[in-house]
């Protein structure tokens, strides 16, 4: 008979020796000897989690007996997958982040990549629009280097020009107050689309993922930014109820220097508090938590990365189940994208990278994510290139098509080690969470500095392995070549002339529309974000939706709740 999903693990031998317990199997003592004897003084071995690793694994590690604690692929504690058919039945959505020049030019790299192979839209917007500003309030020379400007609703019509919106999924990733999707909604409507069959994510809706790792993405201050969450949330459940408008980000903390543990503790952390922050408004815990899903980064660590990933669909099973109080089994999922590793991509001997993302995609696929971003070969020299982004997408289609990844569910499962590393994995993200448990959640941890000196720590730990030369990097502190620099393709940047049309236009746009519906729009903004003149019952990003329906820009709206709310600075901790 099944144990409850939440029944304490049994202990796990901790130590990387190769030591084996008295009375154990001859076969095995004669190993333990004969290892001993080949490999002298042997060193000591852990992963970038601290979990120490040991040279074998065996039954003395994880019994296979205990398999009924793992569950079955669609049932709790969904070590195994949160389906039943998993990739088998169907893979992971292949989701290439695209960001480049004008609607224009987005919208035909896009075409281009869902006609090879891509099956869902994820948007980059340039970092102006990341920042909160309107194309002119950049500097000129900035515009669309590295993201897609995208000001008003009628850009976003035409990135998404040719794209059925009630049939594509698509993520915009899109900080508070996420006006990107106000302006995909307004598209929407224009075009008849009915809101509740759109699908798709707010990909960058974690203000504190932000906050912590991620500042050019921390529009407003914490606590207006928690609120509009909140509104954020509240509005999306009631009027696009297939969207997701709860990502909570692991990403940007690990690429800032957490450890894998300390990456999924932080973000089950704040998927805690936003979920504690939603039901004290009222709401049903069975309506908003089968919409929360999860971003999460994917180092080159194979086998700590798939056990990250098994530990993590645990333990959410147990808190929202537990803690949250959610009864619906879809409540209890963990839905996550996951994106390859860009911070261990290297600028030396760049089409190495490519080897790297296909074994991060690996982990990830054997990890159990349900859509996956494969970086391309050139991101750490570039936006990625045409050749790079062809080769990305290629290798998805390689791992799924050709490698035949996906004829098992979970095919690492009952692996003495994979298992006995999933055990390690989640204890120790328990650990973490503890400690922001400790701190008062969440939001005060991060508010406190906590977060972040624990972010540091684990970054100069990592940072001092390679200068040291204890964790190789190839072509970086091992295996030197000369290479021919000048051969390394960068993009060239956008056509000024096509990007001064662009904002010509931009400023014509601004000079024709009704003046007064948009005074009027951001009047009401301004009382929706007002803690005195609040209606009582107004949703700040309503009042987004209705700004981006009247014409207001992106830079007007951000501006309008930078005043009310407060200008998003994050404070250094040390």
């Amino acid at each position: 008979m099944n144990k409850p999903f939440d029944a304490p693990l049994a202990a796990m031998p901790a130590g990387t020796s190769a030591e084996v317990p008295a009375g154990a199997d001859p076969a095995l003592a004669r190993w333990q000897h004969d290892y001993a004897e080949q490999i002298g003084p042997d060193r000591p071995v852990a992963n970038r989690s601290g979990v120490p690793i040991k040279p074998l694994y065996t039954a003395a590690d994880w019994q296979p007996e205990r398999e009924s604690d793992m569950g079955l692929p669609g049932q709790a504690p969904y070590t195994r997958g949160i389906y039943a058919t998993m990739h088998r039945g169907r893979t992971w959505t292949q989701r290439q982040l695209i960001g480049h020049g004008t609607p224009a030019e987005y919208n035909a790299r896009l075409l281009e990549v869902l006609g090879a192979g891509a099956n869902a839209v994820s948007l980059i917007p340039c970092n102006s629009v990341f920042r909160g500003y309107d194309m002119d309030e950049s500097h000129f020379e900035l515009l669309g280097t590295c993201g897609t400007v995208v000001n008003t609703a009628a850009h976003m019509d035409r990135a998404l020009q040719g794209v059925d919106l009630a049939t594509t999924s698509c993520a915009m990733n899109d900080p508070s107050p996420f006006t990107l999707l106000a302006f995909m909604l307004a598209a929407a409507r224009k075009r008849g689309t009915d809101w509740r069959t759109i699908t798709g994510t707010s990909n960058q809706s974690d203000y504190l993922s932000h906050y912590v790792a991620n500042h050019m993405f921390f529009r407003l201050a914490l606590p207006g930014a928690r609120r509009v969450l909140g509104d954020h949330i509240e509005f999306c459940n009631r009027f696009v109820p297939k969207w997701n408008p709860m990502s909570v980000v692991g990403q940007h903390m690990q690429q800032a220097g957490a450890t894998p543990a300390e990456a999924v503790a932080f973000t089950l952390s704040t998927a805690i508090q936003n979920a504690e922050d939603c039901l004290a408004r009222g709401m049903d815990p069975d309506q908003f938590l089968p919409r929360f899903t999860f971003f999460f980064d994917i180092s080159i660590s194979f086998f700590e990365e798939v056990a990250k990933f098994r530990a993590a669909r645990r333990i959410w099973a147990k808190v929202t189940r537990d803690r949250l109080g959610a009864g619906d089994p879809r409540s209890w999922r963990f839905k996550f994208h996951g994106q390859t590793s860009g911070v261990d991509l290297t600028r030396q001997q760049p089409l190495n990278n490519i080897a790297r993302v296909a074994v991060q995609a690996m982990a990830g696929i054997f990890g159990g994510l349900q859509s996956l971003h494969t970086d391309a070969y050139d991101e750490a020299l570039s936006v990625p290139g045409e050749a790079g982004a062809r080769i990305a997408i290629a290798t998805q289609n390689i791992l799924r098509e050709e490698a035949h990844l996906t004829d098992v569910i979970d095919p690492l499962g009952g692996s003495h080690y994979v298992e006995a590393l999933t055990d390690q994995m989640q204890a120790e993200i328990e650990r973490v969470m503890a400690q922001v448990e400790q701190a008062g959640g969440m939001y005060k941890a991060v508010e406190s500095g906590l977060v972040q000196r624990m972010v540091g720590e684990s970054a100069r730990r990592f940072q001092a392995r390679i200068d040291s030369g204890e964790q190789t990097l190839v072509g970086v502190n091992a295996y030197p070549v000369e290479e021919d620099r000048s051969a390394r393709a960068i993009n060239t940047r956008p056509d000024p002339a096509t990007m001064q049309a662009y904002l010509d236009d931009f400023r014509a746009f601004k000079a024709a529309r009704s003046q007064a519906d948009v005074q009027r729009a951001l009047d009401a903004l301004a009382r929706a974000a007002g803690e005195e003149a609040r209606p009582a019952g107004d949703n700040v990003f309503g009042r987004v939706v209705e700004a981006a329906e009247a014409g207001c820009t992106h830079g007007e709206i951000c501006g309008t709740l930078r005043r009310e709310l407060g200008f998003g600075h994050v404070q250094a901790f040390v």
